[in-house]
């Protein structure tokens, strides 16, 4: 199966029903995440759209949101005080999965991290998705990192 036509452009603010929908689609995330479009998403999507330090990626596909990550750009005093990206948040749409849309928002989201000067990127994925761990070493990550979380809300 060939991958469809891409292009990669900024969210905006109509596009937050869609994106909350495809977050919530997930079997992982069914414990945190909503449908429904909250007051904290409309706050969140306002700072994300506010902040140069963060980029809300969308994947068009003939017009239609195909996927989508979070990049934020990460100052810091280890690697010699170079910056970092963090990839959160990346989801594809159900019909196009397998199709070759994440592995194209994936480089997207390291090319720009590399635009910035950024030394490192990096991201973590839930322990349940051993296909996104495989995924995420086909394009080159190395686990090499222990990660952890603490979850203040609930």
């Amino acid at each position: 199966m060939s991958r469809p036509k891409l292009s990669f452009r900024s969210a905006v603010t109509q596009d937050l029903s869609t994106l909350v929908a495809l977050l919530a689609d997930d079997a992982v995330a069914a414990d945190r995440e909503s449908a429904e479009v909250l007051p904290t998403h409309v706050e969140a999507l306002a700072a994300i759209l506010a902040d140069p330090n963060q980029q809300l990626i969308v994947v068009d596909s003939e017009g239609r949101i195909a996927g989508c990550a979070q990049l934020s750009f990460l100052p810091g005093l280890t690697y010699a005080g170079n910056w970092r990206a963090q990839i959160e948040g990346v989801r594809v749409a159900p019909a196009l999965r397998g199709q070759g849309v994440g592995h194209a928002l994936i480089e997207h989201a390291i090319e720009l991290a590399g635009a910035r000067g950024c030394a490192l990127v990096q991201l973590t994925t839930d322990r349940r998705r051993p296909e996104a761990v495989a995924f995420y070493e086909r394009i080159g990550f190395v686990d090499s990192h222990h990660g952890m979380k603490l979850r203040l809300k609930h």
